[in-house]
Protein backbone atom coordinates (compact mmCIF):
# COMPACT_ATOMS: atom_id res chain seq x y z
CA UNK A 1 0.00 0.00 0.00
CA UNK A 2 1.68 3.22 -1.13
CA UNK A 3 1.38 6.47 0.77
CA UNK A 4 -0.91 9.14 -0.61
CA UNK A 5 0.21 12.71 -1.12
CA UNK A 6 -1.91 15.34 0.70
CA UNK A 7 -3.47 16.29 -2.64
CA UNK A 8 -4.32 12.66 -3.44
CA UNK A 9 -5.82 12.14 0.00
CA UNK A 10 -7.94 15.27 -0.33
CA UNK A 11 -9.23 14.25 -3.77
CA UNK A 12 -10.04 10.73 -2.61
CA UNK A 13 -11.93 12.09 0.39
CA UNK A 14 -13.90 14.49 -1.79
CA UNK A 15 -15.04 11.67 -4.06
CA UNK A 16 -15.83 9.39 -1.13
CA UNK A 17 -17.75 12.27 0.39
CA UNK A 18 -19.79 12.65 -2.81
CA UNK A 19 -20.55 8.93 -2.83
CA UNK A 20 -21.49 9.02 0.86
CA UNK A 21 -23.71 12.05 0.24
CA UNK A 22 -25.63 10.21 -2.47
CA UNK A 23 -25.83 7.04 -0.36
CA UNK A 24 -27.39 8.80 2.64
CA UNK A 25 -29.72 10.80 0.39
CA UNK A 26 -30.99 7.54 -1.12
CA UNK A 27 -31.44 6.03 2.34
CA UNK A 28 -33.60 8.86 3.70
CA UNK A 29 -35.36 10.06 0.56
CA UNK A 30 -38.43 7.86 1.10
CA UNK A 31 -39.13 9.01 4.69
CA UNK A 32 -41.20 12.08 3.69
CA UNK A 33 -42.73 10.20 0.73
CA UNK A 34 -44.68 7.68 2.81
CA UNK A 35 -47.87 9.76 2.86
CA UNK A 36 -47.75 10.15 -0.93
CA UNK A 37 -46.89 6.51 -1.57
CA UNK A 38 -49.77 5.19 0.55
CA UNK A 39 -52.17 7.41 -1.42
CA UNK A 40 -50.81 6.43 -4.84
CA UNK A 41 -50.74 2.70 -4.18
CA UNK A 42 -53.84 2.65 -1.93
CA UNK A 43 -52.10 1.06 1.05
CA UNK A 44 -51.61 2.00 4.71
CA UNK A 45 -48.65 4.10 5.83
CA UNK A 46 -47.35 1.03 7.64
CA UNK A 47 -47.38 -0.96 4.39
CA UNK A 48 -45.71 1.89 2.50
CA UNK A 49 -42.96 2.01 5.14
CA UNK A 50 -41.63 -1.25 3.67
CA UNK A 51 -39.66 0.92 1.22
CA UNK A 52 -37.72 2.21 4.25
CA UNK A 53 -37.36 -1.02 6.20
CA UNK A 54 -36.34 -3.22 3.24
CA UNK A 55 -33.51 -0.82 2.40
CA UNK A 56 -32.26 -1.08 5.99
CA UNK A 57 -32.62 -4.88 6.15
CA UNK A 58 -30.72 -5.56 2.94
CA UNK A 59 -28.18 -2.85 3.75
CA UNK A 60 -27.48 -4.61 7.03
CA UNK A 61 -27.29 -8.12 5.59
CA UNK A 62 -24.91 -7.17 2.78
CA UNK A 63 -22.43 -5.66 5.24
CA UNK A 64 -21.50 -9.24 6.10
CA UNK A 65 -20.27 -9.65 2.51
CA UNK A 66 -18.78 -6.26 1.71
CA UNK A 67 -16.29 -6.39 4.59
CA UNK A 68 -14.54 -9.52 3.28
CA UNK A 69 -14.82 -8.25 -0.31
CA UNK A 70 -13.11 -5.02 0.69
CA UNK A 71 -10.33 -6.91 2.46
CA UNK A 72 -9.80 -9.14 -0.56
CA UNK A 73 -10.19 -6.83 -3.58
CA UNK A 74 -9.48 -3.40 -2.13
CA UNK A 75 -11.84 -1.07 -0.31
CA UNK A 76 -11.77 1.74 -2.86
CA UNK A 77 -12.41 -0.62 -5.77
CA UNK A 78 -15.42 -2.19 -4.07
CA UNK A 79 -16.79 1.26 -3.15
CA UNK A 80 -16.50 2.42 -6.77
CA UNK A 81 -18.38 -0.58 -8.16
CA UNK A 82 -21.05 -0.26 -5.45
CA UNK A 83 -21.66 3.36 -6.45
CA UNK A 84 -22.00 2.31 -10.08
CA UNK A 85 -24.57 -0.34 -9.08
CA UNK A 86 -26.50 2.32 -7.11
CA UNK A 87 -26.80 4.43 -10.26
CA UNK A 88 -28.26 1.49 -12.20
CA UNK A 89 -30.74 0.44 -9.53
CA UNK A 90 -31.86 4.02 -8.86
CA UNK A 91 -32.76 4.40 -12.52
CA UNK A 92 -34.74 1.13 -12.51
CA UNK A 93 -36.50 2.12 -9.27
CA UNK A 94 -37.92 5.18 -11.01
CA UNK A 95 -39.72 2.80 -13.41
CA UNK A 96 -41.57 0.87 -10.66
CA UNK A 97 -45.23 0.36 -11.54
CA UNK A 98 -46.51 -0.95 -8.19
CA UNK A 99 -45.52 -1.07 -4.52
CA UNK A 100 -44.05 -4.62 -4.56
CA UNK A 101 -41.74 -3.68 -7.43
CA UNK A 102 -40.76 -0.47 -5.65
CA UNK A 103 -39.98 -2.39 -2.46
CA UNK A 104 -37.87 -4.93 -4.39
CA UNK A 105 -35.89 -2.23 -6.13
CA UNK A 106 -35.35 -0.39 -2.86
CA UNK A 107 -33.89 -3.66 -1.61
CA UNK A 108 -31.44 -3.71 -4.53
CA UNK A 109 -30.54 -0.09 -3.82
CA UNK A 110 -29.84 -0.99 -0.20
CA UNK A 111 -27.69 -3.91 -1.33
CA UNK A 112 -25.55 -1.65 -3.50
CA UNK A 113 -25.39 1.27 -1.05
CA UNK A 114 -24.16 -1.07 1.69
CA UNK A 115 -20.69 -1.06 0.15
CA UNK A 116 -20.12 2.70 0.30
CA UNK A 117 -19.97 4.41 3.70
CA UNK A 118 -18.57 1.65 6.00
CA UNK A 119 -15.77 0.77 3.56
CA UNK A 120 -15.06 4.49 3.08
CA UNK A 121 -14.60 4.84 6.84
CA UNK A 122 -12.40 1.73 6.87
CA UNK A 123 -10.32 3.23 4.02
CA UNK A 124 -9.82 6.36 6.15
CA UNK A 125 -8.77 4.16 9.06
CA UNK A 126 -6.18 2.46 6.85
CA UNK A 127 -4.80 5.57 5.17
CA UNK A 128 -5.07 8.37 7.76
CA UNK A 129 -2.92 8.41 10.92
CA UNK A 130 -4.80 8.05 14.20
CA UNK A 131 -4.04 11.60 15.34
CA UNK A 132 -5.89 12.99 12.27
CA UNK A 133 -8.48 10.25 11.97
CA UNK A 134 -11.24 11.73 14.13
CA UNK A 135 -11.10 15.05 12.28
CA UNK A 136 -11.05 13.27 8.91
CA UNK A 137 -14.00 11.03 9.83
CA UNK A 138 -15.88 14.15 10.95
CA UNK A 139 -15.36 15.67 7.49
CA UNK A 140 -16.63 12.49 5.85
CA UNK A 141 -19.57 12.50 8.26
CA UNK A 142 -20.38 16.07 7.22
CA UNK A 143 -20.93 14.85 3.67
CA UNK A 144 -23.17 11.99 4.81
CA UNK A 145 -25.17 14.30 7.10
CA UNK A 146 -25.67 16.74 4.23
CA UNK A 147 -26.83 13.79 2.15
CA UNK A 148 -29.35 12.84 4.83
CA UNK A 149 -30.63 16.42 5.03
CA UNK A 150 -30.90 16.70 1.27
CA UNK A 151 -32.66 13.34 0.99
CA UNK A 152 -35.23 14.31 3.63
CA UNK A 153 -35.92 17.68 2.00
CA UNK A 154 -35.78 16.56 -1.61
CA UNK A 155 -37.97 13.52 -0.95
CA UNK A 156 -40.76 15.80 0.26
CA UNK A 157 -40.11 18.42 -2.43
CA UNK A 158 -40.13 15.87 -5.22
CA UNK A 159 -43.28 14.20 -3.90
CA UNK A 160 -45.11 17.54 -4.08
CA UNK A 161 -43.64 18.69 -7.42
CA UNK A 162 -41.91 16.38 -9.92
CA UNK A 163 -43.13 13.18 -8.28
CA UNK A 164 -41.31 10.44 -6.43
CA UNK A 165 -40.06 8.92 -9.69
CA UNK A 166 -38.23 12.12 -10.52
CA UNK A 167 -36.41 11.90 -7.20
CA UNK A 168 -34.92 8.54 -8.14
CA UNK A 169 -33.87 9.83 -11.56
CA UNK A 170 -31.92 12.61 -9.83
CA UNK A 171 -30.32 10.02 -7.53
CA UNK A 172 -29.32 7.90 -10.53
CA UNK A 173 -27.56 10.86 -12.14
CA UNK A 174 -25.75 11.74 -8.90
CA UNK A 175 -24.56 8.17 -8.36
CA UNK A 176 -23.50 7.97 -12.01
CA UNK A 177 -21.31 11.06 -11.75
CA UNK A 178 -19.71 9.81 -8.52
CA UNK A 179 -19.05 6.37 -10.06
CA UNK A 180 -17.34 7.77 -13.15
CA UNK A 181 -15.10 10.05 -11.09
CA UNK A 182 -14.19 7.32 -8.60
CA UNK A 183 -13.37 4.76 -11.29
CA UNK A 184 -11.28 7.31 -13.16
CA UNK A 185 -9.40 8.18 -9.98
CA UNK A 186 -8.85 4.50 -9.21
CA UNK A 187 -7.33 3.91 -12.67
CA UNK A 188 -5.05 6.94 -12.33
CA UNK A 189 -3.84 5.76 -8.94
CA UNK A 190 -3.20 2.24 -10.25
CA UNK A 191 -1.14 3.59 -13.18
CA UNK A 192 0.86 5.82 -10.85
CA UNK A 193 1.62 2.94 -8.47
CA UNK A 194 2.60 0.68 -11.37
CA UNK A 195 5.24 3.22 -12.46
CA UNK A 196 6.84 3.41 -9.01
CA UNK A 197 9.94 1.25 -8.38
CA UNK A 198 9.24 -1.77 -6.23
CA UNK A 199 10.99 -1.27 -2.91
CA UNK A 200 9.49 -4.14 -0.96
CA UNK A 201 7.45 -7.26 -1.46
CA UNK A 202 3.75 -6.57 -2.00
CA UNK A 203 1.48 -7.03 0.99
CA UNK A 204 -0.43 -10.26 0.68
CA UNK A 205 -4.20 -9.94 0.69
CA UNK A 206 -6.28 -12.60 2.40
CA UNK A 207 -8.12 -15.15 0.32
CA UNK A 208 -11.86 -14.61 0.04
CA UNK A 209 -12.73 -17.60 2.24
CA UNK A 210 -10.20 -16.49 4.85
CA UNK A 211 -11.73 -13.02 4.80
CA UNK A 212 -15.18 -14.48 5.47
CA UNK A 213 -13.83 -16.64 8.31
CA UNK A 214 -12.45 -13.48 9.85
CA UNK A 215 -16.03 -12.30 10.42
CA UNK A 216 -16.72 -15.28 12.66
CA UNK A 217 -13.49 -14.70 14.55
CA UNK A 218 -14.40 -11.09 15.24
CA UNK A 219 -17.86 -12.07 16.46
CA UNK A 220 -16.18 -14.36 18.96
CA UNK A 221 -14.54 -11.36 20.64
CA UNK A 222 -16.52 -10.13 23.70
CA UNK A 223 -15.81 -6.44 23.13
CA UNK A 224 -16.87 -6.66 19.49
CA UNK A 225 -20.16 -8.29 20.48
CA UNK A 226 -20.72 -5.62 23.14
CA UNK A 227 -20.17 -2.75 20.68
CA UNK A 228 -22.35 -4.38 18.02
CA UNK A 229 -25.18 -5.09 20.47
CA UNK A 230 -25.29 -1.51 21.71
CA UNK A 231 -25.14 -0.29 18.10
CA UNK A 232 -28.14 -2.44 17.13
CA UNK A 233 -30.13 -0.98 20.02
CA UNK A 234 -29.22 2.53 18.89
CA UNK A 235 -30.40 1.79 15.35
CA UNK A 236 -33.72 0.33 16.53
CA UNK A 237 -34.49 3.25 18.83
CA UNK A 238 -33.21 6.35 17.06
CA UNK A 239 -33.42 5.41 13.38
CA UNK A 240 -36.74 3.63 13.91
CA UNK A 241 -38.23 6.81 15.37
CA UNK A 242 -36.56 9.06 12.81
CA UNK A 243 -38.24 7.31 9.88
CA UNK A 244 -41.66 8.45 11.14
CA UNK A 245 -40.82 11.94 12.35
CA UNK A 246 -41.89 13.52 9.01
CA UNK A 247 -45.18 11.58 9.18
CA UNK A 248 -45.82 12.88 12.72
CA UNK A 249 -44.97 16.43 11.69
CA UNK A 250 -47.45 16.12 8.82
CA UNK A 251 -50.27 14.50 10.78
CA UNK A 252 -49.98 16.17 14.21
CA UNK A 253 -48.28 19.49 13.46
CA UNK A 254 -50.29 20.18 10.29
CA UNK A 255 -47.27 20.59 8.01
CA UNK A 256 -47.36 19.76 4.32
CA UNK A 257 -45.22 16.87 3.08
CA UNK A 258 -42.54 19.21 1.71
CA UNK A 259 -42.62 21.38 4.85
CA UNK A 260 -42.22 18.30 7.07
CA UNK A 261 -39.23 17.21 5.01
CA UNK A 262 -37.77 20.72 5.26
CA UNK A 263 -38.19 20.79 9.05
CA UNK A 264 -36.53 17.37 9.27
CA UNK A 265 -33.45 18.92 7.65
CA UNK A 266 -32.81 20.48 11.05
CA UNK A 267 -32.02 16.95 12.27
CA UNK A 268 -29.11 17.06 9.86
CA UNK A 269 -28.21 20.61 10.91
CA UNK A 270 -27.77 19.24 14.43
CA UNK A 271 -25.42 16.62 13.00
CA UNK A 272 -23.44 19.28 11.13
CA UNK A 273 -23.24 21.37 14.29
CA UNK A 274 -21.63 18.42 15.99
CA UNK A 275 -19.30 17.38 13.15
CA UNK A 276 -17.95 20.88 12.54
CA UNK A 277 -17.19 21.35 16.25
CA UNK A 278 -16.30 17.76 17.11
CA UNK A 279 -12.90 18.64 18.54
CA UNK A 280 -14.37 21.37 20.76
CA UNK A 281 -17.27 19.21 21.93
CA UNK A 282 -14.80 16.51 22.95
CA UNK A 283 -12.60 19.00 24.78
CA UNK A 284 -15.57 20.53 26.62
CA UNK A 285 -17.44 17.38 27.56
CA UNK A 286 -15.11 14.40 27.15
CA UNK A 287 -16.39 11.12 25.70
CA UNK A 288 -18.61 10.31 28.65
CA UNK A 289 -19.99 13.84 28.70
CA UNK A 290 -20.86 13.52 25.03
CA UNK A 291 -22.78 10.33 25.80
CA UNK A 292 -24.74 11.87 28.67
CA UNK A 293 -25.55 15.07 26.77
CA UNK A 294 -26.43 13.26 23.56
CA UNK A 295 -28.80 10.78 25.20
CA UNK A 296 -30.51 13.58 27.14
CA UNK A 297 -31.02 15.73 24.03
CA UNK A 298 -32.53 12.84 22.06
CA UNK A 299 -34.86 11.79 24.90
CA UNK A 300 -36.12 15.31 25.62
CA UNK A 301 -36.49 16.07 21.92
CA UNK A 302 -38.62 12.99 21.31
CA UNK A 303 -40.86 13.76 24.30
CA UNK A 304 -41.43 17.31 23.08
CA UNK A 305 -42.16 16.01 19.58
CA UNK A 306 -44.62 13.43 20.91
CA UNK A 307 -46.70 15.75 23.08
CA UNK A 308 -45.95 19.28 21.91
CA UNK A 309 -47.51 21.40 19.18
CA UNK A 310 -46.47 24.31 17.02
CA UNK A 311 -44.06 24.56 14.12
CA UNK A 312 -41.31 26.21 16.16
CA UNK A 313 -41.36 23.42 18.71
CA UNK A 314 -41.19 20.86 15.92
CA UNK A 315 -38.14 22.64 14.51
CA UNK A 316 -36.46 22.73 17.91
CA UNK A 317 -37.05 19.03 18.56
CA UNK A 318 -35.55 18.04 15.19
CA UNK A 319 -32.45 20.11 15.90
CA UNK A 320 -32.10 18.69 19.42
CA UNK A 321 -32.48 15.06 18.38
CA UNK A 322 -30.03 15.48 15.50
CA UNK A 323 -27.33 17.04 17.68
CA UNK A 324 -27.89 14.49 20.43
CA UNK A 325 -27.85 11.51 18.10
CA UNK A 326 -24.53 12.41 16.51
CA UNK A 327 -22.95 13.04 19.91
CA UNK A 328 -23.99 9.52 20.88
CA UNK A 329 -23.37 7.86 17.53
CA UNK A 330 -19.93 9.30 16.90
CA UNK A 331 -18.77 7.94 20.26
CA UNK A 332 -19.85 4.46 19.16
CA UNK A 333 -18.30 4.97 15.73
CA UNK A 334 -14.90 5.83 17.20
CA UNK A 335 -15.09 2.70 19.37
CA UNK A 336 -15.90 0.65 16.27
CA UNK A 337 -12.85 1.87 14.32
CA UNK A 338 -10.63 0.40 17.02
CA UNK A 339 -12.49 -2.90 17.52
CA UNK A 340 -10.11 -4.75 15.19
CA UNK A 341 -7.44 -2.53 13.54
CA UNK A 342 -6.00 -5.48 11.63
CA UNK A 343 -9.39 -6.16 9.98
CA UNK A 344 -10.93 -2.72 9.98
CA UNK A 345 -12.97 -3.22 6.81
CA UNK A 346 -14.75 -6.24 8.26
CA UNK A 347 -15.17 -4.57 11.65
CA UNK A 348 -16.75 -1.43 10.20
CA UNK A 349 -19.13 -3.38 7.98
CA UNK A 350 -20.20 -5.43 11.01
CA UNK A 351 -20.80 -2.14 12.81
CA UNK A 352 -22.98 -0.86 9.98
CA UNK A 353 -24.76 -4.20 9.73
CA UNK A 354 -25.74 -4.06 13.40
CA UNK A 355 -26.91 -0.46 13.06
CA UNK A 356 -29.20 -1.20 10.15
CA UNK A 357 -30.50 -4.51 11.45
CA UNK A 358 -31.55 -2.47 14.43
CA UNK A 359 -33.08 0.19 12.21
CA UNK A 360 -35.13 -2.33 10.25
CA UNK A 361 -36.51 -3.78 13.47
CA UNK A 362 -37.31 -0.35 14.81
CA UNK A 363 -39.08 0.72 11.61
CA UNK A 364 -41.24 -2.42 11.59
CA UNK A 365 -42.30 -1.87 15.20
CA UNK A 366 -42.91 1.85 14.77
CA UNK A 367 -44.99 1.16 11.65
CA UNK A 368 -47.50 -0.73 13.77
CA UNK A 369 -47.86 2.25 16.10
CA UNK A 370 -48.61 4.50 13.11
CA UNK A 371 -51.43 2.28 11.86
CA UNK A 372 -52.94 2.14 15.36
CA UNK A 373 -52.58 5.87 16.00
CA UNK A 374 -50.10 5.36 18.83
CA UNK A 375 -47.13 7.21 17.35
CA UNK A 376 -46.88 9.72 20.23
CA UNK A 377 -46.79 6.84 22.73
CA UNK A 378 -44.14 5.09 20.64
CA UNK A 379 -41.94 8.20 20.68
CA UNK A 380 -42.31 8.26 24.47
CA UNK A 381 -41.18 4.64 24.77
CA UNK A 382 -38.21 5.38 22.50
CA UNK A 383 -37.25 8.35 24.69
CA UNK A 384 -37.12 6.06 27.73
CA UNK A 385 -35.14 3.50 25.74
CA UNK A 386 -32.59 6.11 24.64
CA UNK A 387 -32.03 7.01 28.29
CA UNK A 388 -31.14 3.37 28.98
CA UNK A 389 -29.02 3.28 25.85
CA UNK A 390 -27.04 6.23 27.16
CA UNK A 391 -26.21 4.23 30.29
CA UNK A 392 -24.94 1.31 28.18
CA UNK A 393 -22.76 3.52 25.98
CA UNK A 394 -21.45 5.29 29.09
CA UNK A 395 -20.31 1.93 30.47
CA UNK A 396 -18.84 0.97 27.08
CA UNK A 397 -16.67 4.09 27.00
CA UNK A 398 -15.59 3.39 30.57
CA UNK A 399 -14.30 -0.03 29.47
CA UNK A 400 -12.21 1.39 26.67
Amino acid sequence: MSALTPADERQHLQLLGLAGFASMASMRICDPMLVVLDQEFQVSTGDASAVVSVFAVVYGVLQLFYGPLGERFGKLRVVSLAVLACALFSAITALSTNLPMLVIMRGFMGAAAAGIIPLSMAWVGDRVPYERRQETLAKLMSATVLGMMSGLWFGGFAADTVGWRGAFVVLAVMFGVAAVLLLRRLRQQAKREAQLPTQSAPVATPGLWAAFRLTGQLLGTPRVRWVLGVTAAEGALVFGAMAFMPTHLHQQFGLSVVAAGSVMMLYGVGGLLYSQMARRWLAWLGERGLVRTGAALVAVGLLLLAWGSGVWLGMLTCLMTGLGFYMLHNTLQVQATQMAPAARGTAMTLFASSLFFGQSTGVLIMAQSVDMGWLAYAFTVVAVGVTGLGVLVYRLVGRH
